[in-house]
């Protein structure tokens, strides 16, 4: 017995300690001693609490000063330990005592205390005695249910507040579905969602006619099959009225069923996903344009493999020939690719070409005109009409002697078409050609993919003249 009160006492339930340690001098407690008092005719009575540490701490205490009450706090241990026989202090004897249970489990005692032996009580006043003891016990579990409902309380408080800012910063709305009575209760962002006015409450068939027509079939059936069992809903759908489309994401689930199975409460949240059906929308797009793209890239390396032997003198002519038309084409890949093969403007496609054949102390090629934006097909032909006239130019023209100079130019019409001009000045006498090599090939048949796209190749005495003109799509900003 000595064992298990002990053991008791140091393992008292934690749920209640804090409390305890807090009601200390508790006016309900005040009168619980006060009344085991008067019960045994005693002159005085303690009560004692574990605190959280198992440790008995005086909760009350009747007829006695501080400092005796902390005097006979060891005759509650003694009491505990089950040890009557060293029951006294140097003031008070132990008189009688009742254990304080909780939940079947010894938390403290309450002692009535004498300043000199007395017989001990009869049956019936130990017995109410242990009443007053278990009132304590009860009035211990009061307060602590209290104080865990207004701690639960508290939680539920700082939970909700902690949601709804996480709700705000992740841009979400929240909603609470009744289908019995198909209203909505929601929060300020879901009719902003969904294009409709503020309100707390909304009609469920409103919002479904808020979806638009393409995704309206889908979204019902896969919130149906939620209802009727899986519990879970997660769809995507367009709102009607918004070009471009604004796209929502919605993620639900049932939290209560009657008793035949039908959903009754169901809870869910709304966001808007716009950004990223746009930015998955783009990246089909451009992995589209890509695949295209490197077809037409292996045909025109493949053309330009086949032309370039078939007018090459030697293995070696071949190769820098082919070499310098494969560095053109994969200058004009890799801008077009940093802009993600939606065009590039014309500035950047003329410098990154023509730089190579130019020197940074002596600057002999001028490029002058307004950007423009170019396709993609446009800019690959562009870039080898640019580099096989920069080459020819550089071996047999003005580049390749130290006064000569070229002039690229052009300019953009109100009907959005290119006119672009490259004129060689200053270089040796140009003789016409007997015969075109791939060259000049080349540079007469890169645009024709291109609708309505002209090229002209001169070989005038005084220099070389190129004229290109094509349709664009639009003018980029300067």
């Amino acid at each position: 017995m000595q064992d298990d009160r002990t053991n008791a006492v140091s393992s008292a339930g934690d749920s209640a300690n804090d409390v305890r340690s807090r009601a200390q001098h508790d006016p309900d407690f005040d009168r619980l001693a006060k009344l085991a008092a008067t019960l045994m005719s005693t002159p005085a009575a303690l009560m004692t609490l574990a605190d959280a540490d198992g440790r008995q701490i005086v909760q009350a205490s009747v007829g006695m000063s501080p400092a005796e009450a902390a005097e006979a706090l060891a005759l509650t241990e003694r009491f505990l330990a089950n040890d009557p026989v060293e029951a006294r202090g140097r003031t008070f004897l132990l008189h009688a005592g009742a254990p304080i249970l909780v939940s079947g489990r010894i938390v403290g005692a309450l002692l009535v205390l004498d300043g000199e032996q007395r017989p001990a009580p009869d049956p019936d006043k130990l017995a109410q005695l242990q009443d007053v003891a278990a009132l304590a016990g009860s009035l211990v579990v009061l307060r602590d249910r209290s104080q865990a409902g207004a701690r639960a309380e508290a939680a539920l408080v700082h939970a909700e507040t902690r949601r709804a800012l996480a709700l705000e910063a992740a841009a979400l709305a929240s909603w609470v579905w009744d289908p019995r009575t198909g209203i909505v209760e929601c929060d300020t962002l879901l009719p902003e969602l969904f294009n409709m006015p503020p309100a707390a409450k909304m009609r469920a068939r409103d919002i479904v006619v808020s979806i638009d027509r393409r995704d309206i079939g889908k979204t019902r059936k896969i919130f149906q099959e939620a209802l009727e069992g899986s519990d879970d809903y997660s769809g995507e759908y367009r709102i009607r009225g918004f070009d471009p489309p604004r796209w929502l994401a919605a993620r639900g689930r049932v939290v209560e069923r009657d008793a035949d199975g039908r959903p009754t409460l169901v809870f869910g949240v709304n966001y808007d996903i716009t950004e990223r059906r746009n930015a998955e929308e783009r990246q089909r797009l451009l992995l589209r344009e890509i695949n295209h793209r490197v077809k037409n890239t292996l045909a025109t390396v493949q053309a330009l493999a086949t032309q370039t032997v078939r007018h090459a003198r030697e293995p070696r002519e071949f190769l820098d020939a082919f070499s310098q038309r494969l560095r053109a084409l994969g200058l004009a890949h890799g801008l077009l690719s940093e802009y993600e093969w939606r065009g590039i403007g014309i500035r950047d496609l003329a410098r990154l070409e023509l730089s190579p054949f130019d020197e940074d102390d002596n600057p002999r090629i001028s490029i002058t005109g307004p950007d423009a934006l170019l396709t993609p097909d446009q800019t690959l032909g562009l870039a080898l009409i640019l580099h096989e006239l920069a080459s020819n130019a550089l071996k047999y023209g003005a580049l390749s002697v130290p006064a000569g100079s070229v002039a690229v130019s052009w300019t953009v019409s109100d009907g959005k078409r290119l006119e672009l001009q490259w004129t060689e000045s200053g270089g040796p006498k140009v003789t016409p050609p007997s015969h075109h090599g791939f060259g000049s090939i080349l540079i007469r048949r890169s645009l024709a993919k291109v609708i309505s796209s002209e090229v002209t190749h001169e070989f005038a005495a005084e220099g070389v003249r190129a004229h290109i003109s094509m349709p664009l799509g639009e003018t980029a900003e300067a």
